[in-house]
């Protein structure tokens, strides 16, 4: 569905950046602590996002594809909500995942902590709110007779 003012679209792509960014981010020096202590995956990685979120190769892998995959979505508006609420859905069942296993387990392979659940929570209803208000269609015009 196209419209003169698609926020929907720009919305999905800046979330999709923002993906890209963070994924990058994961491997930089200085952005992330201990990175040459950074594991491929799982708990035992020392590597911390801003010095607060852990890391792990395949965390850092999946923010890009993550990344990827929204900014080709983003490409139609269909697509774009279909990036933000399945995005949400997928958030908020990692949040929940993260909550329920045990963060120095085998279960914990992406290498998650207490302050990656509280984002991913926060980006659940972040991308589920963007998909739900910028992905409504308008109302059609009235018909007088």
């Amino acid at each position: 569905m196209k419209q003169s003012h698609d926020p929907l679209r720009p919305a999905a792509a800046l979330v999709a950046v923002v993906f890209l960014l963070v994924g990058v981010a994961g491997f930089v020096p200085g952005l992330t602590s201990h990175v040459g202590d950074i594991q491929f995956a799982g708990h035992d990685s020392e590597a911390k996002l801003l010095g607060l979120f852990e890391v792990s190769v395949l965390h850092n892998v999946v923010h890009l594809l993550f990344g990827v995959v929204g900014l080709a979505l983003a490409k139609t508006w269909n697509g774009a909500r279909a990036f933000l609420i399945g995005g949400a859905v997928v958030y908020a069942v990692l949040t929940v995942y993260g909550a329920l296993i045990d963060q120095h387990g085998a279960a914990n392979f992406v290498g998650l902590n207490t302050a990656d659940n509280w984002l991913h929570l926060v980006l659940a209803a972040g991308m589920a709110a963007l998909g739900v208000v910028l992905g409504r269609k308008p109302a059609a015009a009235p018909v007088y007779a």
